[in-house]
């Protein structure tokens, strides 16, 4: 599927006039929890031709979105975008920035994205990221006491990187195995949570199973949990130079190359 990925990214290059500057996967694929029916969820940044950057066009295009045959969805920011919202610390973009699956990147960028990410991460910010999408999936539960396997996961995932971000301040793994073995989850859950694991990747799309109880006191704790934890993180901003710097460093490269 990396050749045709690869295929579709030149493809958007020719019709928008942009380089992409690296592509990654999204979603379930990159957390490790696909479906037998997963959609291949590609997130990018791209640089255009200097005369975007010098239009006076008061709001330019600065997205680039495709659905493609195979399942294929391609989402993609400009870099100004994207470091102005890097610099929020939004948590979308650190993902697709330290995405285990990773389809292209221009030497440099990536690394030089990565090193400055624990300068602008806001471990506050992102606990209630994570812990918002938790629940948004248990509020999922029907009332018959079951989630779908899906949704599950988001839960699962979205509590453990909560917990993640107030215990250790640092943007938490993409992978989520990963989280597994960091010692957040009890160990009465740790095995039912494995084999739902198993389960989860042979099933499709809309599986269903029961919510256990064990794993509404699970988030009730890991809510109580972060806002102590959080209560005691002080805040940090860090200049936004740097990432000016980039964008200029940058749109000179694609001038030049």
């Amino acid at each position: 599927m990396k050749d045709e990925i690869l295929a579709a990214l030149k493809q958007l290059e020719a019709q928008h006039g942009c380089k992409f500057l690296f592509a990654a996967e999204s979603g379930s694929r990159a957390w490790g929890f696909a479906s037998s029916d997963s959609d291949y969820d590609v997130r990018a940044v791209y640089i255009n031709p200097l005369d975007w950057y010098l239009s006076t066009e008061a709001s330019p295009k600065d997205t680039i979105e495709a659905m493609l045959p195979g399942d294929l969805d391609i989402s993609a920011w400009e870099l100004r975008k994207a470091l102005r919202l890097f610099a929020g610390c939004n948590l979308p973009l650190c993902e697709w920035l330290t995405s285990p699956i990773l389809y292209f990147a221009l030497p440099g960028f990536l690394v030089q994205m990565r090193e400055m990410l624990p300068m602008y991460f806001n471990p506050i910010k992102a606990s209630h990221h994570y812990l918002s999408l938790a629940r948004q999936a248990y509020s999922s539960i029907d009332a018959n006491g079951t989630i779908s396997l899906k949704k599950l996961f988001y839960f699962l995932r979205g509590t453990l990187a909560a917990k993640w971000c107030c215990q250790f301040q640092t943007m938490p793994p993409v992978l989520f195995t990963d989280l597994l073995v960091a010692d957040l989850v009890p160990q009465n859950l740790l095995t039912c949570v494995i084999g739902l694991l198993e389960q989860k990747r042979v099933a499709d799309e809309k599986a269903r199973t029961e919510f256990a109880e064990d794993f509404r006191a699970f988030f009730d704790n890991a809510q109580q949990d972060c806002m102590k934890m959080a209560a005691a993180i002080k805040p940090h901003s860090a200049s936004r130079d740097l990432l000016d710097d980039i964008l200029r460093k940058w749109v000179k490269l694609n001038v030049n190359g």
